[in-house]
C-alpha cells in the first residue's frame, strides 16, 4: 500500500533565503518579492510569516554590518561567494546580533539545515557551520571591535555615498539619527477613509477587537497600529474603511483645501494612496481623473478603489501623462505629481531601495520629474492649484526641480500651504513642505503652485 504524502511545515529560514538570494540576482523591490513567496507557500501560521519577513528585512537592514562581521571571522573572501552561501551567513549572524529572542544554537542549526534542504554540498555546509560558531564563540569580541573599527556607514548600514552627502548636509549627528530611524521597524499608518467612518470611531473598533492603535500627531485621518499580522485581517478591511498610507504623506491632501467643486488629476495614481484619499475628499459634482501606465498597477489601483467603493467617482487612464494629455480636451483645477523619485525617504518601509541606487540616478529621476512636471503645466486651468510631491530628501530631486521648472513657466508661482495644527510645522521658509524621517512618518517633500494669467 502506498503512504499518501505528508505535507512538510514550511521552513521559515529557508524561504527567507530563498528570497534574499532572488534579491540579491535581480532588482526586484523586496516586498513584491515576498508578497510573492508568502501568497505561494500559503502559511497557516503567521508567526512563521512574520520569522520570514523579520529575516528578509532585517538581512537587507543591517546588510553591511552583517558582511562586515563575516569578513572578521571568515577564511574564504566574501566577494568570492556564491549568493545562497553569503545570505546564509547573513541570516546566521541576523539571528546572533540582532534577534534575542533566538537562542545562538537553534539559529545556527535551523540555518544550516536550511542550506542543507536547498541541496548545497557537505563542505559547504560544513564551512558555513564552522564560520556561525566561530562567530557565536567570538560575539562580545566583535561587537567591541565592531564599535571601535566600523566606519559610519558600515556602523549604519548604508551606502558610502549616501552617508557621505548626509554628513554634508546634516552633520554627523544628523545623518545618524536618520539611519538608524531608517534601520527600525515602522508603525503601520491608516487613512480612514471619511466616506464611511472617523478615525475616533475606527479606534472604537480596533479596541473592540483587542487591538491597540492610537491616533497621528498630524493628520485627522490617521491612526498608527503596531500590528505585524495580514492588512486583509484587520477589523474594516473588506468593508473599505481605511487604506494603508504614511502619515506625512497623508497631508497631501491639505494642499487641496479648501476643496471646490471641479475637475481633479492625479498624474501619477501607483497603487493609490494618494487617489483613494482625494476621491474621499473632492466635493459633489466634481471628477477625478487618475493616470498610470503599469498594468499590474492599474488592474491593483482598480481592486483597492472597489474596495473603499470610490470607482463611481474615478476615471482611470491606463497610460502615461504624455499619452493622456494628447487625448484629453480638458483643463484641470487641481493636479498632483505624485512623481517617480528614488524614494531615499522611505528607507525604513523599502529597505533595499538604499543598496539599489546609485548617485547618477538623482539626476536621471529630475529630468523625468521636470518632464511630467511640464505636461502637468499644460493641463493646469487659470487659477489653477499643482502639487508636486515626492518620497525623497534630496535636493536634486526637490529644490532643483522646483527652481529649474518655475525658470521655465513664468506664469506658475509657489504659495504657501495651509497645513492643519501641527503640519503648519513642516513648512519652511521657502514654503516646502519638507518631512525628515522620523519615528511616526516617512521622509517627504511637496511643493504648491499657483497658475496665474
Amino acid at each position: 500500500m502506498k503512504m499518501k504524502n505528508k505535507k512538510t511545515k514550511p521552513d521559515s529560514r529557508l524561504l527567507a533565503l530563498d528570497i534574499l538570494c532572488e534579491l540579491t540576482r535581480k532588482k526586484t523591490p523586496l516586498d513584491v518579492i515576498l508578497d510573492r513567496c508568502l501568497s505561494r507557500a500559503a502559511l497557516a501560521d503567521s508567526r512563521d510569516k512574520n520569522l520570514i519577513m523579520a529575516l528578509s528585512y532585517g538581512v537587507t537592514r543591517q546588510r553591511r554590518y552583517l558582511d562586515w562581521i563575516i569578513r572578521a571571522v571568515a577564511s574564504y573572501p566574501l566577494e568570492k561567494m556564491k549568493p545562497r552561501t553569503i545570505n546564509a551567513l547573513r541570516l546566521g549572524v541576523l539571528q546572533i546580533f540582532f534577534m534575542d529572542k533566538i537562542p545562538a544554537s537553534a539559529a545556527i542549526n535551523e540555518t544550516i539545515m536550511a542550506l542543507k534542504k536547498s541541496k548545497q554540498p557537505k563542505w559547504l555546509t560544513n564551512f558555513c557551520n564552522g564560520v556561525l560558531r566561530n562567530i557565536d564563540r567570538k560575539q562580545q569580541e566583535l561587537r567591541v571591535t565592531a564599535e571601535k573599527e566600523m566606519t559610519a556607514a558600515e556602523r549604519l548600514s548604508h551606502p558610502d555615498w549616501l552617508v557621505k552627502r548626509w554628513q554634508k548636509r546634516f552633520g554627523a549627528a544628523g545623518t545618524e539619527s536618520i539611519c538608524r530611524i531608517n534601520n527600525t521597524l515602522p508603525s503601520l499608518a491608516l487613512n480612514i477613509n471619511q466616506q464611511k467612518t472617523s478615525a475616533e470611531a475606527y479606534l472604537k473598533i480596533l479596541t473592540d477587537n483587542k487591538i491597540k492603535g492610537y491616533p497621528g500627531k498630524f493628520s485627522a485621518n490617521c491612526i498608527h497600529l503596531d500590528y505585524r499580522g495580514a492588512i486583509k485581517n484587520l477589523p474594516g478591511y473588506r468593508e473599505g474603511l481605511f487604506h494603508v498610507q504614511d502619515e506625512a504623506a497623508q497631508l497631501v491632501g491639505d494642499f487641496f483645501r479648501p476643496m471646490v467643486k471641479g475637475n481633479y488629476l492625479d498624474c501619477c495614481a501607483g497603487l493609490g494612496g494618494k487617489t483613494m484619499q482625494l476621491a474621499a475628499m473632492i466635493p459633489p459634482g466634481s471628477r477625478l481623473f487618475a493616470v498610470e501606465p503599469q498594468e499590474g498597477r492599474v488592474k491593483q489601483l482598480e481592486i483597492n478603489l472597489k474596495r473603499l467603493e470610490m470607482m463611481d467617482k474615478i476615471s482611470i487612464f491606463a497610460m502615461d501623462l504624455e499619452q493622456f494629455a494628447k487625448q484629453t480636451e480638458t483643463v484641470f483645477n487641481y493636479i498632483l505629481v505624485d512623481a517617480p523619485c528614488s524614494g531615499l525617504g522611505v528607507i525604513r518601509r523599502h529597505p533595499d531601495i538604499r543598496w539599489n541606487r546609485q548617485p547618477q540616478d538623482l539626476i536621471v529621476l529630475q529630468q523625468t520629474q521636470l518632464k511630467l512636471l511640464d505636461i502637468a503645466a499644460g493641463l493646469l486651468a487659470p487659477d489653477g492649484v499643482l502639487v508636486y510631491a515626492t518620497c525623497t530628501t534630496e535636493p536634486e530631486e526637490n529644490d532643483e526641480v522646483v527652481s529649474r521648472f518655475l525658470s521655465l513657466h513664468p506664469k506658475i508661482k509657489t504659495v504657501q500651504p495651509t497645513l492643519p495644527g501641527k503640519a503648519s510645522g513642516f513648512v519652511d521658509k521657502n514654503n516646502f513642505f519638507r518631512a525628515m524621517p522620523a519615528a511616526d512618518h516617512d521622509g517627504f517633500f511637496a511643493a504648491e503652485f499657483l497658475k496665474k494669467w
